[in-house]
């Protein structure tokens, strides 16, 4: 086996980890999920991973009232004894907003005999779009781009989303009451907080009207938004019962994925990558010789109109990185989505070695201005270096492997 197999065979031992079914199997199979008497039984399943964890569920727990997933247009599948619904991401459309009413239309009218258990994965918030009241969809999709553009982390982006919809921020609670709803969730957020995935829809808000406005200004972002949205961040917070209590539990994770991994490479180092994809970057360049395992989620300053992703474009930089560090010929490194898709792009990611450089050269390209441009797909795609997956079923943020020979 070549490096690049070695590499690639330790990212699918990640990837093996994170299967949505056999996580769901695992939760469902402790404990009954049943009604009170004759209560009604509803499964709602959102997220890039929603239909596998549904799959899963109906086959553990058997036929229900009503189902629903909504879920990507590649991963919108039919599956029996359920409707499925395909929308937008990361930027809402207005089959997401459809999706939504939908949702809260099989919410309605529950009694508290009746139970409801919602699978939530990464992708959630966007997929599922419910815009409070004077917001529009468009409103939202260009604070969604703005968010995007400014390179805020997943909790800022989350901050700001759960206080403009009706569903997050606990909001399928409040749908759902008075029946009582179990949750099983699938991270895709470092340090796996509940509130953050797919903005929180069973989980307490993570802030206020008042701390989503400070970070807008504090990002600079505050007089480019929407005027509606303004209005709505500006106003006091709404007053109101308490949030219904639900049982949440997390099923799998980037930590767990990182854990297959260091198994699949017994002695390497796995650590938690974070933060300006620059600095990330910087942190896998420091890195000796020997097998390093990283997973997590980088963030992109977008300064050009190029196309790519967080991982394509860390991939790029330690190819620019270690070429000019002289690291020599022996090496690889390989940065990838969970879920198959990186940015706006087909892809995954992307896999480098000491020769993409120069293959991106041999094209007539300059790997630099490619850099500065936000353009890490076209110049990964000259190399051959894109790492292509197709749509994984399932979520868990990004991971890493750098193998580095002496």
């Amino acid at each position: 086996m070549t490096r690049r197999d070695d590499a690639r065979a330790i990212f699918e031992a990640g990837l093996k980890a994170a299967d949505p079914g056999e996580a769901v199997r695992r939760s469902l199979a402790d404990a009954a999920w049943a009604p009170a008497g004759r209560g009604r039984r509803v499964l709602i399943a959102v997220g890039k991973a929603a239909r596998g964890m549904a799959e899963a569920a109906l086959d553990v727990v058997g036929p229900v009232d009503a189902a629903l997933v909504v879920t990507t247009v590649p991963n919108a599948v039919p599956l029996p004894g359920c409707e499925v619904l395909g929308s937008s991401h990361p930027v809402p459309d207005a089959a997401g907003e459809r999706a939504a009413r939908r949702v809260e239309e099989l919410l309605a009218g529950l009694a508290p005999e009746d139970r409801v258990l919602a699978l939530v994965s990464g992708g959630g918030s966007a997929l599922l779009p419910a815009p409070v009241a004077g917001v529009t969809l468009e409103d939202k999709a260009e604070v969604n781009r703005l968010l995007l553009a400014s390179g805020a982390d997943i909790t800022e982006m989350n901050l700001v989303r759960q206080q403009l919809s009706r569903l997050k921020g606990g909001g399928v609670l409040r749908a759902a009451a008075p029946a009582a709803v179990t949750a099983l969730i699938l991270s895709d957020v470092p340090g796996d907080d509940l509130a953050v995935i797919a903005s929180g829809p069973t989980v307490a808000p993570i802030g206020t009207r008042a701390e989503a406005a400070a970070a807008l200004r504090a990002r600079g972002l505050w007089e480019r938004l929407p005027g509606s949205v303004r209005a709505h961040l500006g106003a006091p917070d709404a007053g109101g019962p308490d949030l219904p209590r639900a049982e949440n539990r997390l099923i799998g994770s980037n930590g767990i994925s990182l854990a297959a991994m260091a198994q699949a490479a017994p002695g390497a180092p796995a650590e938690e990558l974070t933060g300006d994809v620059a600095e990330a970057a910087a942190r896998v360049l420091a890195c000796g010789p020997g097998v390093h395992l990283f997973g997590g989620e980088t963030t992109v300053q977008i300064r050009g109109d190029g196309k790519g992703g967080r991982n394509q474009e860390l991939a790029l930089r330690v190819a620019c990185g270690a070429e000019a560090a002289g690291w020599g010929e022996d090496w690889v490194f390989l940065s990838g989505g969970t879920d198959g898709r990186d940015g706006p792009t087909d892809a995954a990611g992307g896999m480098v070695d000491a020769g993409t450089v120069a293959r991106i050269r041999a094209a007539g390209l300059d790997p630099l201005a490619l850099l500065d441009n936000n353009d890490s797909y076209r110049a990964l795609e000259a190399a051959g270096d894109l790492l292509m997956t197709g749509p994984t079923g399932t979520n868990v943020a990004d991971l890493q492997v750098l193998i580095r020979g002496a």
